[in-house]
């Protein structure tokens, strides 16, 4: 698959590592650096030296987006620091409640949504869909510009899931394939529930954060993460681990445990649509869910892995950091890891310095790290969006397509013009961060005395705006 001729004019269009890793092509000049695997940038070489060449990743990337930094920073900083203004004025007691909040949707619609039939269908729909996806690697050509697996695996449901749980949900939680053939074999198996064994409390979202961190290393930094031999290994691999650790602990454990419900989980925290307390589907301020977002051991690595690992890609296509990976004596993908595990220890390390200044200004607080996660979640998301939008709905389609065996699929059309995509990519980036001021402040009132509670967000605000500059640095530049 090659880009699109007006793919390149969409910008800073940042995709997996599927589309974006690095190693010299067998054709390449000396000192050329040519876009590896089989997928859009393929046959795009990259000389260093030249710095009008554009590197190919994911559809098309540019980093001269038809925007000026100086508005883009001066309004991301004019957005933040008048909301934290307008918080500590006219927000002195806390507003939101969690799941005791929302509008109860009809009693009928819930009757459907909740009925054994719709939740059978679903579970179906994504055995078979997981089911299609190996027979995919199992007999397709290993060539994702004529196999949809890789694009379903890197495509579909990593970004997909995205404005999946944003809409619908954690729905996730009904599609994974894992807990339907859990409950499959443990029929098979007749063994009662009652024979779990309980999680340890201690383990909370510590493995969704280390398998997170495995799929953003296999699309990010893995030699080959579009093979289909590759992929087979590590969707076997987690497969059988997971059903193995379920067949101990029960199906709780995916919900604790499982990388792709986690990451559904915390998406959907701001969706429109959720259940309250009383287990009543309702209609709800979005904000309202995400306060609802358990305090658990874990939670700050699961984000932390969210947010760092999307930074790695914004930086992992330029040329320095390109050159920098080639050129290094420990190799290229060692190298690579030690990138990605640096840009997630820098965001952890800048929270967690974070919540240790809240703590000394505000007072203390029982759990000061994960008292203020919650607020790093609409950060990563406005990231996502910002990273991935146009990638979902240029190679999304063409994956379907593929899928569905027709032939001479179109190529990807570029959702917006180029001065839209940088409207929305820096839209996204600032609204997130203007969300997790307003969720953080919130949550400040409600844990501090309020003479203490606006003084205790300074730190907070300093995070802010220390992401802020991250994130437009990284798609301006």
């Amino acid at each position: 698959m090659t880009p699109g001729p007006g793919a390149a004019a969409q910008g800073r269009a940042s995709a997996p590592g599927v589309w974006s890793g690095v190693r010299p092509g067998p054709s390449a000049e000396p000192g050329a650096v040519a876009a590896f695997g089989p997928g859009p940038g393929r046959s795009v070489v990259l000389h260093p030296a030249d710095p009008q060449v554009p590197l190919a990743h994911g559809i098309g990337s540019q980093h001269d987006l038809p925007i000026s930094p100086f508005y883009a920073f001066a309004g991301a900083f004019t957005a933040l620091f008048v909301s934290f203004l307008a918080l500590g004025l006219l927000w002195s007691v806390s507003r939101f409640r969690g799941d005791r909040s929302g509008l109860a949707l009809p009693a009928g619609f819930q009757r459907v949504a909740d009925a054994p039939a719709t939740r059978t269908t679903l579970r179906g729909l994504g055995l078979a869909a997981a089911l299609a996806v190996l027979l995919h690697l199992l007999l397709g050509p290993d060539d994702p510009a004529r196999n949809p697996a890789p694009g379903a695996v890197y495509v579909l449901l990593w970004v997909g899931l995205v404005p999946a749980s944003l809409l619908l949900g954690p729905v996730w939680r009904l599609l994974n394939p894992l807990r339907t053939l859990h409950r499959l074999l443990r029929r098979i198996r007749r063994r009662p529930p009652g024979e779990d064994r309980p999680l340890p409390a201690r383990l909370g979202q510590w493995p969704a954060a280390a398998g997170l961190f495995g799929f953003t290393w296999l699309e990010l930094v893995a030699p080959d993460p579009a093979s289909t031999t590759t992929l087979l290994c590590a969707i076997t691999g987690y497969a059988a681990l997971h059903l193995l650790l379920a067949a101990r602990f029960g199906e709780r454990w995916f919900a604790d445990a499982d990388a792709f419900e986690a990451y559904s989980d915390l998406l959907a925290r701001l969706s429109p649509l959720g259940r309250r307390g009383d287990g009543r589907l309702a209609l709800r301020n979005p904000l309202h869910g995400l306060d609802a977002t358990p305090e658990r051991p874990g939670l700050v690595a699961t984000v932390c892995v969210l947010l760092g690992s999307t930074a790695y890609d914004g930086y992992s296509d330029n040329p320095a950091w390109i050159n920098a990976v080639q050129t290094s004596p420990l190799g290229r993908t060692p190298a690579a890891t030690l990138g990605l595990l640096a840009s997630i220890a820098l965001v952890a390390t800048l929270y967690c310095l974070c919540a240790g200044a809240t703590r000394l200004v505000s007072g203390p607080h029982p759990r000061p790290l994960t008292a203020f996660a919650h607020s790093l979640v609409p950060i990563a998301l406005g990231y996502l969006i910002a990273h991935y939008f146009s990638l979902l709905v240029t190679e999304g389609p063409r994956t379907v397509i593929m899928a569905l065996g027709t032939d001479n699929a179109p190529e990807p059309s570029p959702p917006l013009g180029s001065g839209g995509l940088a409207a929305l990519q820096v839209i996204a980036v600032v609204a997130g961060h203007v969300l997790g001021v307003i969720a953080a402040h919130d949550r400040s009132v409600r844990l501090f005395p309020p003479a203490r509670a606006v003084a205790g967000q300074l730190p907070l605000l300093a995070l802010m705006v220390t992401y802020t500059l991250g994130g437009l640095t990284l798609l301006l530049n």
